[in-house]
């Protein structure tokens, strides 16, 4: 069968995947404000607090220093002995530095890693409720994603019986996220040992960790890190993690692997061939990140904490929506399945979560992402990295357009 001109320019590996979901989501937010409406936007997944003083002065003083070269492509030494210092002094994970790559993002990382190791037809399980970019990764890399459900009653975290379902032959990565986007979950000792126990039994299963969200816990607890539990996972695993929401420094773009040589070696191997280093001054900034005053953390996730306190307490109290309490992160993940079939003023049915956040949108200029954009349905997904007042009015403004139903 030939193909359209327009197709024929574009790879078979492009047209598998989508833009992502909360970057359209966000962008439609912002092309609606420039059209003159009143949004409340509850999408964007950063932190709204600016990047601590120290870093930035850092950042500064690396520019005035002359750090403004090219860096060996899997990063700076310094930056890559900070990454180790960091594993083992908060995870208990032993790495060296040619066990570590920098990159562009975490996300940067997550691809280089499936990119070096997918072959057409490779399985990679995915959790779902899932990072909306992770289905679209393994699609990109010839992979075959295989999503399975986690059921809300389990807490949206992977049990080991679903885990041990959904491996086959062809299984060659579980990709493994706590605390979660979009849920919130996080995964205890106990249901991390479940799980090394079926990998364990899988000896051809790669295991990838991302880990963006480590720090920003709301019960208090540093919980042991699933290779730490398993120490017979480390050299099939592949810890991803970077300074993005830990220390507000989203548009810095650091992120980082660490895992066997040989597999880190692969991944610098394409990114030398691909982006080179991430940014020199972002790196250094990174570093003085890891190796600085951390005080500020705790205050930073009190105020997640009230956050999501305030805005659990009040879409809980709307009839029709149901939110569990999120372990971790900086999102709610809202069971919208009592508004499914009811009407909106105008007369249309409401039959997915996508009608509902759409009528959500028009209705009240309230801005969020549909669980279906992350594997689940019927959900939406809120962030809650904005101000409480902002939450509040977010919230309000719900409540009003869930109350002008009709059914």
């Amino acid at each position: 069968m030939s193909r359209s001109p327009a197709d024929s320019r574009i790879a078979a590996r492009v047209r598998r995947i989508k833009p992502s979901p909360s970057s359209a989501a966000a962008d439609r937010a912002n092309e609606l404000r420039r059209q003159g409406r009143d949004i409340v936007n509850l999408v964007v997944g950063e932190p709204d607090f600016d990047t601590p003083a120290h870093i930035r002065q850092a950042a500064c003083a690396a520019i005035e220093r002359g750090e403004t070269r090219y860096t060996m492509s899997a990063g700076t030494p310094a930056l890559r002995q900070a990454i180790c210092d960091k594993l083992l002094r908060e995870n208990g994970l032993a790495y060296k530095p040619n066990e570590v790559v920098v990159t562009c993002g975490a996300k940067h990382a997550i691809f280089n890693a499936l990119s070096a190791t997918l072959e057409p037809g490779d399985e990679v399980i995915i959790p779902a409720p899932y990072w909306v970019s992770y289905p679209d990764m393994v699609l990109a890399c010839d992979g075959t994603p295989v999503v399975v459900a986690c059921d809300e009653d389990d807490g949206f975290r992977l049990t080991a019986a679903v885990l041990q379902a959904a491996i086959t032959p062809r299984t060659r990565w579980l990709l493994l996220n706590s605390p979660t986007n979009p849920t919130g979950a996080a995964y205890s000792a106990a249901d991390l040992r479940a799980l090394a126990d079926v990998l364990l039994r899988h000896p051809q299963v790669l295991l990838m960790t991302d880990d963006i969200y480590e720090h920003i816990r709301f019960d208090g607890e540093a919980l042991p890190h699933i290779v730490a539990i398993a120490p017979q996972l480390r050299e099939r695993s592949v810890v991803i993690n970077g300074v993005s929401k830990t220390y507000a420094m989203t548009g810095w773009r650091i992120g980082y692997a660490a895992g066997p040589a040989d597999l880190i070696g692969a991944m610098e191997t394409l990114q030398s061939q691909s982006t080179s280093n991430a940014c020199t001054i972002s790196q250094a900034a990174a570093l003085a990140a890891l190796q600085g005053d951390h005080s500020f953390l705790k205050g930073f996730v009190a105020v997640y904490r009230e956050r999501r306190d305030r805005a659990l307490a009040m879409i809980n109290d709307i009839p029709g929506l149901s939110c569990r309490t999120p372990g971790g992160a900086f999102y709610l993940f809202v069971n919208c399945s009592g508004l499914i079939g009811r009407t909106t003023p105008a007369g249309q049915r409401l039959d997915t979560d996508v009608d509902v956040i759409l009528y959500l949108l028009d209705a009240e200029g309230v801005a969020m992402i549909p669980g279906s954009s992350y594997g689940v349905a019927p959900y939406f997904r809120m962030s809650i990295a904005t101000a409480v007042e902002t939450i509040e009015e977010g919230c309000k403004r719900i409540g009003r357009a869930v109350a002008a139903l009709a059914g």
